[in-house]
């Protein structure tokens, strides 16, 4: 039997929740605090369910970068 590879984003080594802050290619940054790391769904639009029912679409063509501060 092989050893199954986690599929899911790299932020889970921060912990359950952590506070993302996106900034744009134009300089735009909005931060996003309670997201639940082991429901982060990345495709042509990365998906970020929040501790409140929330869930934020990310366009990634547009990001720059993207800081991750464990809660």
């Amino acid at each position: 039997m092989s050893e199954q590879l986690s599929l899911l984003s790299s932020i889970e080594k921060k912990g359950k929740t952590v506070t993302q802050i996106i900034t744009s290619v134009h300089g735009c940054k909005k931060t996003f605090r309670g997201v639940i790391t082991s429901k982060i769904e990345q495709g042509e639009f990365t998906h970020l369910e929040l501790e409140d029912g929330r869930t934020i679409l990310v366009n990634t063509r547009n990001v720059m970068f993207v800081e991750v501060f464990k809660e």
